[in-house]
């Protein structure tokens, strides 16, 4: 399929905006904070760059891995929704769903990357989108997401004194309803499609 290189502002936005609230780099800065103070820091540049790159090559290469299972874009963005509603679920009413239980050592890596940054829900999200977004849209909104991703780890004792314990808790959980709406808008346009 060739790639449309034709630039839309709104599906950069509802990218952007899906991918921000499923990354959750806000709701991150506590982790981040325990691993800075711990000494293992985290490199903001490394962490950014090989998140872009993973999120970028699954955008590309998964679409040829589902189909080598035989499973369609609808369906794998229907069952990334539900993915997304976990997610949603966890943010608002601060349910454990998604451990992370990674080895230590490589902070940057793990968790940072992932499962935090560029973990399976950031993955699924990034190929479920392809069912409303263009290539070049996502790829664009990704790269945004990771511009904030870097600037809120580079910054992230200047973002936790301007948002404060109270701003960074509202604004996990404000993400979270509207990752949800997100979800279910998600699951009936590919039901929609699959319907037809």
């Amino acid at each position: 399929m060739p790639i449309d290189f034709t630039l839309n502002f709104r599906e950069i936005f509802t990218a952007f905006m899906v991918l921000f609230a499923v990354i959750d780099i806000t709701g991150s800065i506590p982790i981040i904070i325990d691993l800075n103070s711990s000494g293992n820091k985290v490199k903001p540049g490394k962490a950014a760059l090989i998140s872009f790159g993973l999120m970028v090559l699954f955008l590309f290469l998964g679409e040829g891995l589902l189909k080598l299972f035989g499973v369609d874009i609808a369906s794998f963005a229907i069952a990334g929704a539900v993915i997304l509603i976990a997610l949603a679920v966890e943010m608002t009413f601060n349910i454990e769903i998604f451990k992370n239980d990674g080895p230590s050592g490589h902070s940057t890596i793990v968790p940072m990357v992932f499962p935090l940054i560029a973990g399976a829900g950031t993955l699924t999200t990034t190929l479920s989108l392809r069912a409303e977004c263009s290539y070049i849209n996502l790829i664009i909104a990704i790269a945004l997401n990771m511009l904030v991703v870097y600037v809120v780890i580079k910054n992230v004792n200047i973002v936790e004194k301007i948002l404060g314990k109270a701003g960074i808790y509202v604004l996990r959980k404000f993400f979270g309803v509207i990752l949800l709406a997100m979800s279910v808008k998600l699951i009936i346009t590919n039901l929609t499609i699959l319907l037809k």
